[in-house]
């Protein structure tokens, strides 16, 4: 009698176990629903502040900022679900979890790293995004590791438009590395910078075939893996 009570009592234990873990999955399941869905109606209103014509796109930084007053930049990748506008903070962590709103968000947002000025003396902008499931962020920016998306030419042109005015870059390597911090340098000492483009130019997947040199300014994005212990990693050359 007391084997049968004993194995009942297992048995509701087991499935209530099984009825919190179920019950929680779903919480974990909405909460993620609800909160892409949110980030993708903030982007969905900064995309009001930016005016795009066949030969130039144009931000309205005063009104977005206004808005937000991390406001930096607005990034556009082709063939990718990467079009966004740019914010920076004093930290890099604060918008690993806030949207451009500023509000709580395990999503996060585009953001640039706190150390670039945005005044035209940065050698290496570097911006980084979630790698989401849904593709929202960078998400999509996998897509540079595929041999179709690096062999078209269209999509080698990366648009950021910053207050200074649009610039675009040219993507001259893609890569997925062990997370590290030496590409994510911004500031170079004598003929470091010459070094630096020589290293993350001969880590790229793809040839190509685009000349580098100290003279020009590069654009970083990175992203981590779908596994989370690497980063997939693109730089452009203006």
């Amino acid at each position: 009698m007391k084997k049968a009570q004993i194995k009942k009592a297992i048995i509701i234990i087991f499935m209530l176990f099984c009825l919190i873990v179920l019950c929680y999955s779903g919480f974990k399941i909405i909460a993620w629903y609800l909160n892409n869905k949110e980030n993708a109606k903030v982007a969905q209103e900064t995309k009001e502040y930016i005016t795009i014509t066949k030969d130039k796109k144009a931000v309205d930084f005063e009104a977005l900022k206004k808005k937000n007053p991390d406001t930096v930049a607005y990034l556009k990748v082709k063939n990718t679900n990467i079009d966004y506008v740019v914010v920076k903070s004093t930290n890099n962590t604060y918008y690993l979890n806030h949207n451009f709103n500023q509000e709580y968000n395990p999503s996060g947002w585009i953001f640039a790293d706190y150390r670039n000025k945005f005044d035209n003396t940065d050698k290496n902008i570097i911006i980084y995004g979630h790698n989401t499931m849904d593709g929202s962020m960078f998400g999509s920016l996998k897509n540079v590791l595929k041999q179709e998306w690096d062999s078209n030419e269209k999509n080698l042109d990366i648009t950021l438009v910053t207050e200074k005015g649009e610039i675009i870059y040219e993507v001259f390597s893609v890569y997925q590395i062990k997370a590290e911090d030496y590409y994510i340098q911004t500031d170079f000492q004598n003929n470091d910078f010459s070094k630096f483009l020589d290293t993350i130019k001969s880590r790229s997947i793809y040839d190509f075939k685009t000349d580098v040199n100290e003279n020009n300014i590069i654009l970083t994005l990175s992203t981590c893996s779908s596994t989370g212990k690497e980063r997939v990693v693109l730089h452009a050359k203006h």
